[in-house]
């Protein structure tokens, strides 16, 4: 029952960050992204030099 509470209440603040604040969600998104970009190319990175 909490689970579900904390889900809908998490999905409703995530639906008014991007509509009060939508730049300031937008740069959230954009920092997140990059973060796993990052450790994707990190990955790559490991796997490319124990291969060569």
């Amino acid at each position: 029952m909490v689970k579900k509470i904390l889900t809908w209440g998490g999905i409703a603040f995530l639906i008014f960050f991007i509509a009060f604040r939508p730049d300031s969600a937008a740069d959230v998104f954009k920092s997140l992204g990059a973060g796993i970009m990052d450790i994707a190319q990190g990955f790559g990175d490991f796997f490319t030099s124990l291969v060569a």
